[in-house]
């Protein structure tokens, strides 16, 4: 795992700033990516520089790797699981290796196949490759999004980075806020690519590829998958196996390295199916690793310990407090260089810091829930277009007082919150009722929340980009077309966000085997019956695991990887968010409404109302603001 960061000249150079000292303080930015090694390799036209986490290949895997000729050199960013099978064909055909490193055979399929290179690979990768003969860059994101690169152009160059922190060390960059992406920023709790919090940096989507030739720049989507479904497809039985025989394989792709290896384990499904995998791979006793709570509604370590006692698993476990959370989320400010209001980044950050001690790459559960219809959100569409039938003066006049007036509850995903979310979304539309239950803010409430100065600047038309993402989309029913927003909006730019930004923190490699290609396009070729049976998401998955693991542990319910803010805001954090969110500090900063702010505040601490969303999310971007832009 490493970082990768650099530029090209769109047009000739009229700065001092295209040097080695500027391409190494943009390294530097990123070090907590990879600390063993530097890469740096310049020309006239670019500057490509990389941070390496060794993982494969310790002694000669260091980057650029290049062409035989030395006439393609290429960074990255990820590890290439097939690189093995791949290696061996590229050696049939006459090719000559250097190293034993999974990343040298990019230049090579480079060669061969042009742009079309990414086709090729299985694995997670953020690639920034250059043609010296057609003075030609290239940078792909892999198919799911769990490599990032940012980039944008200024004072005549593209940069480009793995964090927006590198692109900010060059002198061309100022750090200015895109108040677009802030309202986007409130409705998702993150920014969805290919838009970025700064203004003037972008994201380069998930599947995506940029090539820079001539001046010119173009991107364009290499991989999809596709919804169509075989007029007779397999039984449920026969594709569970097919499913159990994919899932192995992916976990087995995943082990290899050539440092410590261990298993992100919560107690869950997925991460669950992930270590059992594992077990029956590995050469060695597996390592398994969990995080608990002090507070019973968040904790799921006693079944982390379950599952780790049924594989036989060597196991390790640490519990987070308030207080030890209060002191992270100030850490966590000043590396978290784009706002991410997801409060399992705290959790994550935690987990990956402890893991880090013992391990350097750790394989997780990501991806199970947006592949195979996990999420209740999937279900709960269902029971909307049931309740969207009940007379409105019903709704109106006896179930929505109702659920208004239930007690205000602070456990994890209590009724009370789901009710209240499902009851607030149910009037709007399929794909902003999706992303209401997810985000922090409604359109309304930001109304509320926004001053005039900002409104006025920016688009009401928040979910024009999911509006527009789905006519990539083939799946014919709502719930799998909410399931391709997830994979290409939450999943990329929340979930699989949190885990690289966490992780890298700590210069700890984490690897998702549900987010295999092959596992993805499997996933969206089986009839949705067998994702979501009734209630129940993941049917499939579940079936495929039959016999690896308890049945306590299949069919339990979902919990979730959340903290509990809700009490935190009201005890040890509430010196923070007063601070952050103080009125004299809103009014100076002009774009939040100081007087509704306090309102929901107030609200919050009485127990009038449960606002720890919305003020999770202010607060965060305080924390961003203060380290980023202020």
């Amino acid at each position: 795992m490493c970082g990768i960061t650099g530029w090209v000249n769109l047009e000739k150079s009229k700065s001092n700033n295209h040097t080695e000292a500027v391409l190494h303080s943009m390294c530097e930015r990123i070090l907590h990516r990879g600390p063993d090694s530097e890469g740096l390799w310049m020309d006239d036209t670019v500057a490509l520089g990389m941070r390496r986490l060794s993982i494969i290949d310790l002694h000669t895997g260091d980057q650029p790797v290049y062409s035989e000729d030395k006439s393609v050199v290429a960074m990255i960013n990820g590890e290439l699981y097939n690189y093995r099978e791949v290696r061996a064909d590229l050696e049939k055909r006459g090719h000559k290796f250097r190293t034993q490193t999974d990343v040298e055979i990019v230049p090579h399929l480079y060669q061969i196949y042009g742009d079309d290179l990414v086709d090729h690979i299985n694995g997670m990768f953020a690639i920034s490759l250059w043609d010296t003969a057609k003075k030609k860059l290239i940078l792909a994101r892999d198919r799911f999004g769990e490599k990032p690169i940012y980039y944008g152009v200024f004072d005549g160059k593209l940069l480009y980075a793995s964090e927006p922190k590198a692109i900010l060390a060059h002198p061309s960059v100022k750090a200015e806020l895109n108040l677009d992406a802030l309202r986007h920023y409130l409705s998702y709790d993150y920014v969805p690519a290919p838009h970025s919090i700064y203004k003037g940096i972008f994201k380069l989507p998930a599947a995506h590829i940029l090539t820079v030739e001539n001046g010119e720049i173009k991107t364009r989507r290499y991989w999809n998958v596709s919804w169509e479904k075989s007029e007779k497809p397999a039984s449920l039985n026969n594709a569970a196996a097919e499913l159990r025989e994919l899932m192995s394989d992916a976990v087995r792709m995943r082990l290899v390295a050539d440092v410590p290896l261990g298993i992100l384990l919560s107690g869950g499904v997925d991460s669950s199916a992930i270590a059992a995998f594992a077990v029956q791979h590995a050469t060695e006793k597996v390592k398994t690793f969990s995080i608990g709570f002090e507070e019973d509604s968040f904790d799921e370590s006693k079944y982390a310990r379950q599952v780790s006692h049924h594989l036989g698993t060597e196991h390790y476990e640490a519990t987070l407090s308030v207080g030890t959370a209060a002191d992270l989320i100030t850490e966590i400010g000043t590396w978290l260089d784009e706002p991410l209001s997801d409060g399992s980044l705290i959790p994550t950050f935690m987990l990956s810091r402890f893991v880090r001690h013992h391990v350097t790459v750790a394989l997780g559960g990501d991806g199970g829930d947006e592949l195979f219809a996990g999420y209740p959100m999937y279900f709960g569409h269902k029971v909307a277009e049931m309740y969207s039938a009940v007379p409105g003066f019903i709704r109106s006049g006896m179930i929505e007082p109702v659920v208004k007036n239930l007690p205000v509850s602070t456990k994890n995903l209590s009724f009370e919150y789901r009710a209240k979310r499902f009851v607030r979304s149910s009037n709007y539309d399929l794909i902003t009722r999706h992303h209401s239950w997810f985000g922090s803010f409604s359109i309304e409430e930001q109304t509320a929340l926004l001053t005039p100065e900002v409104r006025e600047q920016t688009s009401n038309d928040i979910y024009r980009g999911a509006r527009e993402m789905l006519e990539q989309c083939d799946a014919t029913n709502e719930i799998e077309q909410m399931q391709y927003l997830d994979m290409n909006f939450y999943m990329a730019e929340d979930i699989l966000t949190k885990v690289d930004r966490a992780s890298m923190a700590v210069s700890l490699e984490t690897r998702a085997p549900f987010l295999d290609p092959r596992i993805g396009q499997f996933a969206a070729s089986v009839p949705l019956d067998y994702k979501l049976r009734g209630s129940k998401g993941k049917y499939i998955l579940k079936k495929s695991l039959e016999g690896l693991l308890p049945d306590e542990i299949l069919h339990r319910k979902k919990k979730g990887f959340g903290i509990p803010i809700a009490e935190w805001l009201k005890g040890r954090l509430s010196p923070l968010m007063h601070d952050l969110l103080a009125p004299e500090r809103l009014k100076e900063q002009g774009l939040f409404n100081a007087e509704y702010v306090q309102i929901l505040i107030a609200e919050h601490e009485k127990g009038i109302a449960s606002h720890h969303k919305q003020l999770w999310t202010l607060l965060v971007f305080q924390l961003w603001y203060d380290n980023f832009l202020k």
